[in-house]
């Protein structure tokens, strides 16, 4: 797999980006994609929200277990958000905000910057909102008195 592009945003240590019970991903950024996929852009403009794929690239090592900020207690890696997985593969949801030639605006961005992107995708769900459930996590906001 080769990068089709860079997050650009202000996050550059782990450690500034919001996690846990409650954490907003509001910042804005941006997906700067590479000059020869550009036409790959056509027609993404007239979509809220994307997928974004992209490389957990600073991730040391493999952790099966995990303890996510939200929670005291260890979930299967499969069942996190941990960068610390077999493939260091990530996955945001952001609000497309616009789009400059090659560069698209967005919010939600919860990645270092210049993160590698893999690839992006129109945002489709067509799962109503009554059958989702949220596993452990549900569990932790209510031991935490926090609402989803």
């Amino acid at each position: 797999m080769q990068p089709v592009g860079y997050v650009r945003g202000p996050y550059r240590d782990a450690g500034e980006i919001p996690k846990g019970l409650g954490a907003k991903h509001e910042t804005e950024g941006a997906l700067e994609i590479r000059e020869e996929f550009e036409p790959g852009l056509t027609d993404i403009e007239g979509f809220s929200h994307l997928y974004v794929i992209w490389a957990f690239d600073r991730a040391e090592g493999v952790h099966l277990m995990a303890s996510p900020p939200s929670d005291d207690r260890p979930h299967g890696v499969f069942a996190t958000r941990s960068p610390h997985r077999p493939n260091p593969i990530g996955l945001t949801v952001v609000e497309l905000l616009g789009r400059e030639g090659r560069v698209l605006r967005v919010r939600g961005i919860d990645m270092l910057d210049g993160t590698p992107i893999l690839d992006i995708k129109p945002y489709l769900s067509s799962v109503p909102p009554e059958k989702l459930r949220r596993g452990w996590l549900a569990e932790a906001e209510s031991r935490a008195g926090k609402q989803p």
